[in-house]
């Protein structure tokens, strides 16, 4: 048998090549929808027939993943807290960044992805800058927050990139009224009186709902807002474990974060003080 007879007979005996599933099957099918659905996952310009992008709501899940935040809009100012415990003692304490001032009369809190959030507040304080540059003020919270928004907009909606893992709470003062702003990964600012982000968010809004009031002053909003972390964990807080700023409606308007010392006397004013029995209980 020469060459040609050869490749001619193992052509004729190799049985031709059927796929393991048949147009119209269950299983094609089944697959078919797979890639569907994995498409509708990982791109961020394609919505799902029901109208979803996937990739924003994975940002969202990305942010409930993250250590609390809390802000308090009161009659005198806003209050900004958050849960800044570290992972481990060998964590040097200052180094867990959860509260930033933006601007003198703006400070932010976050939640999610930590350099994801500081993106955004570079962003923002040169939009603050650029602001009184251009027009020689202090830009408005609300114009901030939009203009933060709009930027984080722009990432759900372009190719290559993903949307921000990150919540912003930004508070501040504008001609004499406090502000308190919720940035959310798909670039909608939401205005509130309270309002919580992070883990546990919805225990601890519901806290919120059921103990806020209008007529709170500034030590009742940074009361409202230490106890809302200390529900939210079940315990008691010590200082290092959380951070508190304020930005006040006076004639400074000016954001002031507390230090170690002045939040050991709130939270021993508050009741919510961990003691060191208290500690060696949780390690034991």
């Amino acid at each position: 048998m020469d060459e040609q007879e050869y490749a001619a007979t193992r052509v004729m005996s190799t049985p031709p090549m059927t796929s393991l599933a048949p147009r119209g099957s269950i299983l094609s099918d089944t697959m078919q929808g797979n890639a569907q659905q994995q498409a509708y996952d990982r791109g961020i310009t394609i919505f799902s027939p029901d109208g979803r992008l996937y990739q924003v709501e994975y940002a969202r899940e990305a942010v409930k993943r993250g250590t609390a935040s809390v802000g308090v809009r009161t009659k005198k100012g806003v209050v900004l807290a958050a849960d800044k415990r570290s992972r481990s003692p060998l964590m040097e304490p200052d180094s867990v960044e959860k509260l930033h001032k933006a601007d003198d009369h703006i400070g932010i809190a976050s939640a999610g992805h930590v350099a994801d959030a500081r993106q955004l507040i570079d962003f923002a304080r040169q939009q603050a800058q650029v602001n009184r540059l251009r027009f020689g003020e202090p830009v408005g919270v609300e114009t901030l927050t939009k203009n933060v928004t709009d930027n984080i907009q722009q990432y759900t909606q372009v190719g290559g990139a993903r949307p921000f893992g990150v919540s912003l709470i930004i508070a501040g003062i504008k001609n004499g009224t406090p502000r308190l702003f919720e940035t959310d990964p798909s670039g909608t600012p939401y205005e509130w009186k309270a309002l919580s982000i992070g883990a546990n968010r919805s225990e601890t809004r519901e806290y919120l709902e059921d103990e806020f009031e209008d007529e709170l002053s500034l030590k009742g909003g940074m009361s409202l807002a230490l106890e809302a972390l200390a529900q939210e964990e079940d315990t008691k807080l010590s200082p290092e474990g959380v951070a508190v700023s304020t930005v006040t409606a006076d004639d400074d308007n000016e954001y002031r974060e507390r230090t170690n010392e002045e939040l050991e006397e709130l939270l021993a004013e508050f009741d919510l003080l961990e003691t060191e029995d208290a500690e060696d209980a949780s390690d034991e």
